[in-house]
């Protein structure tokens, strides 16, 4: 636990993608198993401790600790798990007996636990342990790790430090479970590489960058439309179906239905949405509701019917990765387009569609095309290069993602919460709203993204100087900042009382030129929902 909980320590301070590859490829070389494998299940998101949950650490420790120095610690510290290993009380004589404090121990004895076992067990482990080793243990148990490191990125780490393929580790991750024996039995080459046949598995994604300033020849390019819902991969081998998102989640719970339709042997990429009006029309390829619809179906566990009928989920299918146990990928886009449209056919209407092409005759005729996506609320076009390969990640000049312009309103900053990791000394997470006609204030949105790190310290100073009120963690300003707030597009909500909601919301400037009574009114929002 000890070599796990320095590799944590050192990844939080770290800025730089190579020295943490570096980091996590040290640790999984000299790292023996079990111990290594659940570091790498732990980093990429894999490690379930379902027995302790966030209340559990924080009942435990206001046992032991004035609940009042825990919780004024926490808004400072802007972190539970950090808090707790700080705050917690060494006792008075050594635990009799020790604990076997492996990692590979301490998760055997986590993932066997009840709900009844896990306050004492936690805590007996909490007694033996250093606060760096509490700090891990609280990261891995929750699953909140928080430490700049992304799941790909730890498989990358893992590529390198064994001279690995990372396609090829991406291919067969889902189909291996923690501590992932086979894999890294391939690593050191004292086993032959897994395989993932006839398994529902997830393979990557491909990518689009940014089209920017860039014209193209469209020769050479297809266009699409972008729609604004969630990037799905669906999966049917071995009798049994899967539904991924982009980051290799399994959300086939969240929707039933979809499942139950895919079963034919293949492996599509499309976008997931629900039925309605919002964004798109005929002339687009069909019509699709909003993206706070989807919103209702996603993350849930369970599905009632009524939530089946009133908010019905479709796939608008992109490409075709593997056709049967064939795979299609090393194909050109065009050819796995025909192949596409031939296996979609039998799929049928009602939950899989197809994305339609846009019709251009050169990049002059899709920019003003275009230029129309926003009166039918939809996010934008893509470019897919005719001869590009299927290939995971983002490959400069194959696929790109051409959005629509920003909405922009100018609103007034109410509310001010710490961030967290390297933001959690900072108020960072800002909620701002909108005047009513009547003059009432109502927020619109929240947002952290946007700024540069001297105006984030800018910003801290002015919160902590305009401060009204105080609610936990959460403080109340004088209304008199004004950002400029940049949005993708904005729906109905009945989830809150100004009646909308931003999508994507990021601040794209501090107006301290702008007085707070001349920012924007909620009717100028009302005018642009979608």
């Amino acid at each position: 636990m000890r070599a796990f909980a320095t590799l944590l320590e050192r990844l939080v301070y770290t800025r730089s993608r190579n020295a943490k590859l570096k980091l996590i490829g040290d640790y999984l070389r000299a790292t023996p198993d079990p111990d290594r494998g659940w570091a790498l299940a732990a980093l990429t998101g894999g490690l379930d401790l379902s027995a302790v949950k966030p209340a559990l650490i924080r009942a435990l420790v206001e046992e032991r600790v004035d609940p009042v120095l825990f919780h004024m610690s926490r808004d400072y510290v802007g972190d539970t798990a950090e808090t707790v290993s700080l705050l917690w009380p060494r006792p008075d004589m050594p635990p009799d007996p020790p604990y076997d404090l492996a990692l590979g121990a301490v998760v055997d004895r986590f993932r066997t636990l009840s709900r009844s076992e896990a306050p004492a067990v936690l805590a007996a482990y909490l007694d033996r342990m250093e606060p760096e080793e509490r700090f891990a243990l609280l990261k891995m148990a929750t699953g909140a790790l928080r430490i700049g490191v992304t799941a790909r990125l730890a498989k990358t780490a893992l590529a390198q430090a064994f001279g690995l393929d990372v396609e090829g580790v991406e291919e067969v991750w889902h189909g291996i479970a923690p501590p992932y024996p086979s894999l890294f039995a391939w690593a050191e080459g004292s086993g032959a590489q897994p395989v993932a046949t006839d398994l529902p598995v997830f393979r990557p994604f491909m990518l689009a960058h940014p089209l920017e300033d860039l014209r193209v020849d469209m020769a050479d390019y297809a266009a699409e439309w972008k729609w604004d819902g969630i990037r799905v991969q669906l999966v049917h081998a071995g009798g049994e179906t899967r539904l991924y998102s982009r980051a290799g989640d399994d959300i086939t719970r969240s929707f039933p239905e979809i499942a139950a339709a895919f079963r034919t042997p293949g492996v599509l990429d499309g976008e997931l949405m629900v039925k309605g009006e919002a964004q798109g029309a005929d002339e687009h390829g069909g019509a699709a509701a909003s993206f706070n619809a989807l919103q209702q179906r996603l993350n849930r566990k369970a599905v009632t019917q009524k939530m089946l009928a009133d908010y019905p989920a479709f796939v608008r299918l992109y490409d075709i990765l593997f056709d049967g146990a064939e795979d299609l990928r090393e194909l050109p886009w065009m050819a796995r387009r025909a192949r596409l449209e031939r296996f979609a056919r039998p799929l049928g209407p009602e939950h899989f569609d197809v994305s339609s092409l846009i019709e251009a005759a050169d990049f002059t005729a899709l920019e003003a095309i275009r230029a129309g996506a926003r009166d039918a609320a939809i996010e934008g076009v893509m470019l897919k290069r005719r001869d590009s390969a299927y290939v995971t990640g983002r490959r400069v000049g194959l696929w790109y993602k051409w959005k629509r312009d920003p909405l922009t309103a100018d609103c007034v900053v109410m509310y001010a919460q710490r961030g967290n990791g390297r933001r959690s000394s900072y108020y960072s997470d800002f909620t701002f709203g909108c005047w009513t006609e009547s003059g009432e204030l109502l927020p619109v949105g929240k947002a952290y993204s946007g700024i540069t790190d001297e105006e984030l310290r800018w910003l801290d100073r002015w919160v902590r100087n305009h401060t009204v009120q105080r609610f936990g963690p959460v403080r109340e300003v004088e209304k008199s900042l004004v950002f400029e707030v940049a949005f993708d597009s904005i729906h109905a909500s009945t989830r809150h009382k100004s009646g909308v909601a931003m999508r994507f919301p990021r601040i794209a400037r501090i107006r301290t030129d702008k007085p707070a009574a001349e920012a924007d009114r909620l009717e100028t929002l009302q005018r642009l929902v979608s």
